[in-house]
């Protein structure tokens, strides 16, 4: 069992920062990757970025370049930075972990809301 708990979510003005984070426990020697999530009001969540364990990272198109996933491996701790935020970019964020063994197995937070005023 793997266990996540984001932070740092908030409200923020259009073109401002934020930096979430997402501590994991349990199980982390069998994560594969991690990644966070988002899913805005009335529409399905959908990826925002990944990092394996090798440190290897994909985003999401409406995000390059304005995000930045990292994770520090001494405090199992993954981040989000988040610059030159848009309106559109307002949902709630969820960290993901991912095993992957004979079956695939995804670990959720509880989510952190991020609201962009313009």
């Amino acid at each position: 069992q793997v266990q996540l708990v984001e932070s740092g979510g908030g409200l923020v003005q259009a073109g401002g920062s934020l930096r979430l984070s997402c501590a994991a426990s349990g199980s982390i020697f069998s994560i594969n990757a991690m990644g966070w999530y988002r899913q805005a009001p009335g529409k399905q969540r959908e990826l925002v970025a990944t990092i394996t364990t090798g440190g290897t990272t994909n985003y999401a198109d409406s995000v390059k370049g304005r995000f930045t996933i990292s994770r520090d491996n001494a405090k199992n701790t993954m981040y989000l930075q988040m610059n030159s935020l848009k309106p559109e970019d307002t949902a709630v964020y969820y960290c993901n972990a991912r095993v992957i063994r004979v079956v695939k197995i995804d670990y959720w937070g509880q989510g952190t809301q991020v609201t962009v005023s313009s």
